[in-house]
């Protein structure tokens, strides 16, 4: 094990490992998931997972939509707003939600990021801008079932792994309809897990196809390799939209602790280890070391 930290450098220019298994989420700064890999990169070693362009672009949330919305790939209309002031030139309808332009995990969405009044959002822009340092992404809300999608491999060759369904019906009394901060890491704990998916998740042929028609083509134009994980949620006519894109999912080991990845490479009968050595053998392949 390496730590991603000011250290990092040096132990990987002596070592020179054959291969690097990346999961570094970095600490510092909107490019801190590409900066592992751009030094491996200039050490030219080869590692897992996607380039440091990629990482760059799929933390900012708006950069990526930026993308997808250029090729015609469904996502939620979205603002960002550096400052509160600037709320009073634009429009935006309600409801909608407000996030951290660069952050992951759920990181700063709580249940009360779903606004529905204009006194709502000025004060989780304001809660954005002051607590992270960053601007806000404030997003259309979509009413329809949410889904997250695991993908594997590269090229021709990249599988969709058993889709995921989050049930918003198990989160508490009252909550609003999000995958929030509180419902992550607060209501779901490993000792007492919220039974709040399904997976596979219940679809319909067509929706099936249409989900990973959606995540294939998000995988491609925004250059992932190896493995991502896809957020999507359907709109009030039951069309996908692609929310965010994970290309460092998180892979918890243990299935009390709910991680959507490991849970979804279980459902397509694979072993913690098996997967770990999938995404490997992906890298691996795309360096030509297979």
């Amino acid at each position: 094990m390496i730590e991603a930290d000011a250290d990092a450098f040096e132990l990987l220019r002596r070592s020179r490992p054959e291969m690097v298994f990346n999961i570094a989420e970095g600490q510092y700064g909107v490019s801190r998931e590409a900066q592992i890999p751009a030094i491996l990169d200039m050490l030219n070693i080869p590692f897992t997972g996607s380039d440091a362009l990629t990482l760059g672009i799929c933390l900012d949330k708006s950069r990526a939509k930026e993308i997808l919305s250029h090729y015609a790939i469904p996502t939620p209309k979205f603002f960002v707003i550096n400052a509160v002031n600037e709320l009073a030139s634009v429009q935006i309808p309600m409801p909608c939600m407000v996030k951290p332009l660069c952050e992951g995990s759920s990181k700063g969405i709580f249940n009360a990021s779903l606004c529905r009044s204009s006194r709502e959002l000025f004060e989780q822009v304001e809660r954005i801008i002051s607590t992270y340092a960053q601007p806000a992404l404030i997003e259309e809300f979509l009413p329809g079932r949410e889904f997250t999608v695991a993908m594997l491999g590269n090229g021709p060759e990249t599988r969709v792994l058993p889709i995921v369904e989050i049930l918003f019906d198990s989160l508490p009394h009252g909550v609003n309809p999000i995958y929030s901060f509180e419902a992550k890491w607060i209501w779901d704990q490993s000792d007492n897990p919220l039974d709040i998916f399904r997976c596979p998740a219940q679809l319909t042929v067509p929706l099936q196809n249409a989900i990973e028609k959606i995540c294939l083509d998000t995988y491609r134009v925004l250059r992932c390799r190896d493995w991502s994980r896809i957020d999507v949620r359907l709109d009030d006519a039951g069309t996908p939209h692609i929310i965010e894109v994970n290309p460092l999912p998180g892979i918890l080991p243990n299935p009390e602790e709910n991680s959507c990845y490991p849970k979804a490479a279980r459902a397509a009968g694979m072993s913690y280890q098996q997967l770990l050595n999938n995404v490997l053998d992906a890298g691996c392949r795309r360096y030509g070391l297979l």
